[in-house]
């Protein structure tokens, strides 16, 4: 990792670990059809409406700063990414969530997850369960089937839960590893069933929650306790 000369316009353009993986396959799985942008070494807190010189010269240190090259892990690298939002928005939209996590006591528990989103409007969420061997994923109300890369064991039965009350928050993005990328659920909806699995041993993971139209994003720590029967 190094910083690049920011008295130049560079592009540092290079593939991440997945975009590798996809082009490496040689099925014609790599297709770039998006881009995003972020903010991740920006530190607003030195633009200076003090400045002596006037309002050209209140960003002169974030101007200044240098820039990181591009690394290839992608859960380093564009934490923070910008979006578009109308002209005269003045509160950046956040999710209204369960706050702070949600725990299961066993297997076969039901939670229900309705996200809203304040001072914006979603229509709907994208869904991703890090580790679909704690937990099962479903829309809720259908009988949709999730997206697995890899399908986890389906020993889970369903039960009637609890609808989680809202708390509403902000989180810092929590990102999926190359383990759990193979292990993880993702649906998208405006609701979605939470159903814990048996497990032999205490087991932590999380649920991301992504406003599909403001990139509102909320990350909740779920727990699914051991199973009595299988310990």
């Amino acid at each position: 990792m190094g910083f690049l000369d920011n008295t130049s316009i560079t592009v540092d353009a290079i593939l991440t670990k997945k975009g590798r993986e996809l082009l490496s396959r040689g099925q014609n799985e790599f297709r770039i059809t998006k881009f995003a942008l972020a903010d991740d070494e920006i530190d607003y807190n030195l633009y200076d409406t003090s400045h002596p010189n006037g309002s050209n010269f209140y960003a002169a240190v974030i101007e200044n700063m240098p820039l990181l090259e591009a690394f290839v892990d992608e859960n380093q690298l564009m934490r923070y990414k910008l979006s578009t939002l109308p002209k005269e928005t003045n509160k950046l939209p956040i999710l209204e969530l369960p706050s702070p996590s949600l725990s299961f006591n066993g297997a076969g528990i039901v939670q229900t997850i309705s996200p809203n989103t304040r001072n914006g409007a979603d229509t709907d969420y994208t869904f991703t369960l890090f580790n679909g061997d704690v937990a099962n994923l479903t829309l809720s109300g259908t009988t949709s089937s999730p997206t697995i890369p890899q399908a986890p064991p389906q020993e889970a039965i369903s039960k009637e839960g609890d609808i989680i009350e809202f708390g509403s928050g902000v989180t810092t993005p929590v990102f999926t590893n190359e383990d759990e990328r193979k292990r993880s659920i993702s649906v998208v909806g405006k609701s979605v069933r939470v159903i814990s699995r048996s497990l032999t041993a205490d087991t932590n993971t999380n649920l991301s929650v992504t406003g599909n139209q403001t990139g509102a994003q909320f990350t909740l720590p779920i727990t699914v306790k051991a199973d009595p029967s299988r310990i």
